[in-house]
């Protein structure tokens, strides 16, 4: 554990170094996530250009990647986001963490531009970087082909780009085998910026832990703790879908773009339709829960067609956004995404905000190349994929993300882009949610249902419950603020942990409510590393993680008033939904109250900013510290 090492690579300078990884650092930050965020705030120059050579890209497995439960395959990729211009970092699933410990590192910080197409190679502690002229044009799955080809290792796992990331889309993103996406903020767009077409890896160096035998009982103890859930079980049947049957029968769905909360008549949306062209289940390092589909298309302009998922996520961009009905149309759409290289929230998002647009007016044939881009129009959603890909024409505008396109086509457009930061919002709609509005808002990278979401919110759970779980008071209603700014400060936490730890997040505290947290999490790093570190500890390391994200936004010009929501969230009540969700909206004096109590648990003032000696009780008041 503590022999682990991070591999310091210059592309400009064609330089490569290795040094070992502090016992301090790691205590403070953990591993993944944790690391990362250290190591960009204390190593990257305020107001960098994200796409200049001097941005830093962090690749870093979480702590307990490798060990067998929790899908221990995550890996953290982090740079400042040429997206937003604010902390640029996704997590990824698959199999690519363990390999990177087993070639010989738990991190690797490049910096520089290579000169030509590259791609870096770690193989039991050597690391080359390669010549990638050959692969570039290649798309994401043709890539890690070429690349188990030319290394001569069918074992070989590989970080790629695609075509999306290689025409510097602000939010191309990060694929590893077929369907793993390190997909927000636009990390595919950093390594396409420093001429890195991939970071491939494969080791035998082995992972010591500290008590492997009884690592090994407790974490079969936590596969039966996580695959007893309700929540997992229906998750291992039908994937993250499972939340649409939910969602879309309540009314908390974002459809076409954002004038109904309910895609009527979407009964081919629901998960069980993926049987029609599933083969099977498949899952990521150390998952138990196996919740991606494996699926083919037999018929069709783009059959054959071998793909796998989708995520919650797709069925919404591609689905309820679009007003696109037919589960063949997401698959089709998944697969082109994941092709290119593409986020697939943030292209469902601008084009649903491009449709919304060509039905008010305000942008026309004569700009879109000729496309009607009308709802439910599926052949003009796939045409739409490729061009932003390759950033052809009208694509190209959506290439650049909302900020941007807003200022091309006209600031009366910017009413209907659904974005905080700059980044797309999940297609959920929060209106009836207090909880998750306020999650979007304050999350450190933009609009985003994986930094806070308390989505056990939903349960109705009793509200001793709640204070249990919560440490506080806690409204049972998920329509109430009571108590909500609690929730999400405390999944921020959590999550924060979770991705410096390298596990899934589905395998916590997300949906499921008797999942492992906290105790789990301290007995499982006392097992596999021999560091103690009890749960109170390892909340301060979750608020020392988010607190350090805050720093590096404030530092970039950031402020309260970026923690809020487009103004449809204010002034357009749910027009559609059972009782429980039709005719709501969120109320501005209620969010600047529960945002104000928010900042009062983290420890900040008024306007978000760390105070002095909460910063010294984080032992953050010396950062930068460059102690590493």
């Amino acid at each position: 554990m503590w022999n682990r090492k991070i591999a310091i690579v210059d592309l400009s300078a064609k330089t490569v170094t290795a040094k070992p990884i502090p016992r301090e650092i790691r205590k403070k930050y953990l591993g993944g996530r944790g690391l990362n965020m250290y190591l960009l705030y204390n190593h990257l120059q305020p107001n960098v250009d994200p796409l200049g050579p001097e941005n830093l890209l962090l690749v870093g497995s979480g702590l307990l990647a490798g060990i067998p439960c929790l899908g221990s395959g995550r890996c953290d990729i982090a740079a400042k986001s040429p997206l937003t211009g604010a902390v640029g970092d996704s997590n990824i699933g698959g199999f690519f963490a363990p390999e990177l410990r087993l070639a010989g590192y738990d991190h690797v910080a490049i910096t520089g531009k290579a000169d030509s197409p590259s791609y870096l190679l770690l193989k039991d502690g050597a690391i080359e970087i390669k010549d990638a002229s050959h692969l570039w044009g290649k798309d994401t799955f043709d890539t890690q082909e070429a690349l188990r080809r030319d290394e001569h290792d069918e074992k070989l796992v590989s970080l790629v780009i695609g075509v999306a990331g290689e025409n510097l889309v602000r939010y191309a993103n990060v694929r590893t085998g077929m369907k793993n996406a390190a997909g927000r903020t636009g990390m595919g767009c950093v390594m396409g910026s420093k001429n890195l077409k991939a970071i491939a890896a494969r080791g035998t160096t082995p992972i010591e832990f500290a008590d492997p035998d009884n690592l090994l009982r407790y974490c079969r103890e936590m596969n039966e703790m996580i695959t007893s859930t309700r929540w997992a079980k229906a998750q291992s049947r039908w994937g993250t879908m499972i939340i649409y049957s939910n969602t879309n029968t309540t009314g908390l769905i974002r459809t076409r773009n954002f004038q109904l909360n309910r895609l009527v008549d979407g009964e081919d949306l629901e998960p069980e339709n993926i049987d029609r062209y599933s083969i099977g289940t498949s899952g990521c390092f150390g998952c138990a829960v196996h919740c991606r589909h494996r699926y083919v298309l037999k018929e069709g302009p783009y059959a054959p067609l071998y793909g796998e998922g989708p995520e919650y996520t797709s069925l919404g961009a591609f689905g309820t956004m679009l007003d696109c009905r037919k589960m063949e149309t997401i698959l089709v759409a998944n697969h082109l995404v994941n092709k290119y290289g593409l986020d697939t929230l943030e292209t469902g998002g601008l084009i649903a905000w491009a449709m919304e647009l060509y039905e008010k007016g305000l942008i026309n044939e004569e700009s879109t190349d000729g496309l009607q881009l009308k709802w439910g129009n599926e052949d003009v959603v796939f045409d739409l994929i490729r061009k932003i890909a390759y950033r052809e024409g009208f694509g190209d505008t959506l290439a650049d993300g909302f900020k941007p396109a807003i200022a091309k086509v006209g600031t009366d457009s910017e009413y209907y882009a659904i974005h905080v930061k700059g980044m797309s919002n999940l297609h959920s709609d929060e209106r009836p949610t207090p909880s998750f509005a306020l999650g979007i808002a304050t999350s450190t990278r933009g609009a985003d249902h994986l930094r806070s979401r308390p989505a056990i919110d939903m349960y109705g759970l009793p509200e001793n419950m709640l204070k249990e779980i919560y440490g506080g008071s806690v409204a049972t209603d998920y329509s109430s603020y009571d108590g909500k700014s609690r929730m999400v400060w405390w999944q921020e936490r959590l999550y924060a942990v979770t991705d410096a730890l390298g596990v899934c997040k589905f395998q916590t505290v997300f949906c499921a409510v008797h999942a492992p947290k906290w105790r789990e999490f301290s007995t499982l790093i006392n097992l596999a590393t021999g560091m103690t570190i009890t749960e109170d500890e390892l909340m301060r390391v979750g608020e020392r993680i988010y607190t350090l994200e805050r720093l590096f936004n404030l530092r970039e010009g950031f402020s309260r008033q970026d923690d809020s929501l487009p103004d449809r969230y204010f002034t357009e009540p749910t027009p559609i939904g059972l009782p429980v969700a039709k005719g709501k909206k969120i109320d501005r004096e209620k969010f600047d109250a529960m945002l104000t109590e928010y900042y009062d648990l983290h420890g900040w003032n008024l306007q978000g900013v760390p105070k002095s000696e909460t910063l010294k009780d984080l032992n953050l008041s010396k950062e930068p510290s460059k102690l590493f």
